[in-house]
């Protein structure tokens, strides 16, 4: 085209949808019409007591049910091949959330809104957390990688650890003036720094008892209660860059932390579920 303007093809917006909206919500809509046929299904049918897990209705919504939950399990074996098209692997991730989020409708059903201290009940229990950790998962993978990008920029893990180090460097050849009680400030920042911290600190971003941020203080004080300083001035400016540096690669640290924790929760949960859902089969049909 003229001036060297090429035209947006379709298939290159599509190229670049998001999981959810993969076909233009194709499985958005295949799990509300499955949760709508449910609904009118279960509102249709009159008798009392109402329909539940022992009825013919409730057997299909059952079977209908287990069969979603093993196929939704499935994912973490489908999830290593990478395929394009209509069973591409996005398309199959779009499918696990809705079909995901329709048991809720479907297992409730299935129950009759029925519960009690039983296994069926902590089959149903289970269901719904691994439901709600797939939710919290799904929106964190929507948003935070584009967050995950846009804070590393062009910068590398790598490094960020090799500016630190060599931030760390120059800061003790700008302290060799200083006395004692200024040089000790600095150290406190080059022996001491701690890029992860704990689990909540790198879940929270909460690194309250930073030595950097520490000594940025405690040197602003100093400056400020004192004569003008040209060491000083340097050896502030390196800290700050320190502790910029510190902040960007800690936001990194936080959002993959974020993005991979879940999983400590989603999938033990799911095999947990899968065991009480054998159970819940089994006591179904040998025991009643």
């Amino acid at each position: 085209m003229a001036g060297g303007v090429r035209q947006v093809d379709r298939s290159d917006v599509r190229k670049h949808e998001g999981f959810l909206r993969d076909g233009n919500f194709r499985w958005l809509w295949i799990a509300l019409a499955l949760c709508a046929v449910s609904i009118a299904g279960y509102l249709m049918i009159d008798a009392e007591p109402r329909p539940r897990g022992g009825t013919m209705y409730g057997y299909t919504l059952g079977t209908i049910g287990a069969l979603l939950i093993v196929w939704l399990a499935l994912f973490g074996i489908r999830k290593r091949a990478i395929t394009t098209g209509v069973y591409s692997l996005k398309a199959w991730l779009s499918a696990h959330v809705y079909l995901g989020l329709s048991l809720l409708v479907i297992g409730t059903l299935h129950a009759g809104f029925h519960f009690g201290w039983n296994v069926h009940t902590l089959a149903y229990a289970l269901m719904v957390l691994v439901i709600v950790s797939g939710m919290f998962g799904a929106a964190a993978y929507a948003v935070l990688p584009e967050r995950l990008s846009a804070n590393r920029g062009e910068t590398t893990q790598r490094q960020w650890l090799e500016t630190i180090r060599s931030l760390d460097s120059q800061l003790r050849d700008a302290a060799q003036p200083l006395d004692r009680a200024e040089a000790d400030l600095v150290r406190l920042s080059t022996e001491q720094t701690d890029i992860g911290g704990s689990l909540w600190s790198r879940l929270t971003g909460d690194y309250s008892g930073c030595k950097t941020r520490r000594a940025v203080e405690e040197l602003a004080r100093t400056r400020r209660s004192g004569p003008a300083n040209p060491s000083l001035d340097q050896i502030d400016s390196l800290l700050k860059r320190k502790q910029e540096t510190l902040a960007q690669a800690r936001r990194h640290i936080r959002i993959k932390t974020i993005l991979e924790v879940w999983l400590y929760v989603h999938v033990p949960v799911t095999f947990a579920l899968l065991a009480a859902l054998t159970a819940h089969i089994v006591s179904v049909f040998f025991y009643w």
